[in-house]
């Protein structure tokens, strides 16, 4: 059974004594040119482990008191109350925070000899035939938000990509160089981690969902802004938030259960079953390691092994 995940506000706590080190590793991983979102990440779990363990059940003010029995205690405690994937994310984001906090000050890391939590193998959540009708039928309405949120769904769908790339799409219809949507060419350039441009392509489908929101976009009060995706009643840009929030609702609408990684997951998934190359795949994803082809693809294994089980075993009888 799957734990339910709650609610936490790390940029919220206090770290104290040890904050100073946590905002010095931040200027670090911005210098290096990290995601913004993987720099939040790693700064947010040196945060939390400060705040809700060394500050709220040690007397430790500094870390070179920080010891593996600390990180053993707070593993254990995030075992215990979110899932193995999450405390598995926490785990290597505060490994990384060690990793530079003993080159910097020349400290042993607490870390060092330490293994990760072991995250059981769960299957991809791709979209069952019956999601992807009932997702065909959603947003049919000709007005902004349902034109909008079309164009939305239609491309994760066809793409995969990311909440923060879909987010960070640009559109100037009068200047094709300041534009990330060819839609003659279909294809997208998106902004992945670390700051790379990639070019993904689109489906016939998408392409003419994102025709129509940008015909009723041309008459929204903000039509001249950048970016692509306008809030409905002549409200400004979505963020990431707002976009996550939209799929979501429309999901709950439809009946489906919904969120944006989702479609990652089931655009690889197709990718993979369909006999597309991985390196393929690695590119249209933005991915610069073959690991996460290991979890995709073990998923789309199994699909194939399934539905040649009837064709080999009646080949013996």
């Amino acid at each position: 059974m799957t734990r339910p995940r709650r609610v936490r506000r790390a940029g919220q706590l206090d770290a104290g004594p040890f904050a100073a080190d946590i905002a010095s590793f931040r200027l670090h991983l911005a210098a290096e040119n990290k995601a913004a979102g993987t720099v939040r990440i790693y700064c947010d779990a040196a945060c939390w482990f400060a705040a809700s363990h060394l500050l709220a059940e040690t007397d430790k003010t500094r870390w070179g008191q920080v010891g593996a029995a600390d990180v053993r205690r707070w593993v254990a405690w995030l075992l215990g109350r979110y899932s193995e994937a999450y405390a598995y994310q926490q785990y290597r984001s505060l490994q990384q925070f060690f990793r530079w906090l003993a080159v910097e000050e020349d400290l042993p890391s607490p870390m060092a000899k330490l293994r990760p939590p072991k995250v059981t193998g769960k299957p991809v959540p791709f979209f069952s035939s019956v999601e992807l009708s009932k997702l065909g039928r959603c947003c049919r309405g000709n007005s902004f938000e349902d034109r909008r949120d079309a164009a939305v769904l239609a491309l994760f769908l066809a793409t995969g990509i990311r909440v923060s790339e879909l987010a960070a799409i640009r559109y100037c219809g009068d200047d094709p160089d300041h534009s990330d949507v060819d839609l003659e060419a279909r294809a997208i350039t998106v902004r992945g981690k670390g700051g790379r441009d990639r070019i993904v392509k689109i489906s016939h489908e998408a392409a003419r969902r994102l025709d129509r929101y940008l015909r009723v976009r041309s008459r929204h009060e903000l039509a001249y802004r950048p970016e692509l995706w306008l809030g409905a009643g002549n409200r400004g840009p979505l963020d990431r938030s707002g976009i996550y929030q939209l799929v979501v609702r429309r999901g709950q609408e439809c009946g489906v259960r919904l969120y944006p990684h989702r479609f990652r997951h089931h655009f690889s998934h197709t990718w993979l079953d369909r006999g597309g190359a991985e390196g393929d795949l690695m590119e249209l994803n933005g991915w610069s390691s073959p690991q996460m082809l290991t979890r995709y693809g073990a998923s789309a294994r199994g699909a194939r092994a399934r539905r040649s089980y009837d064709r080999v075993m009646n080949s013996l009888t």
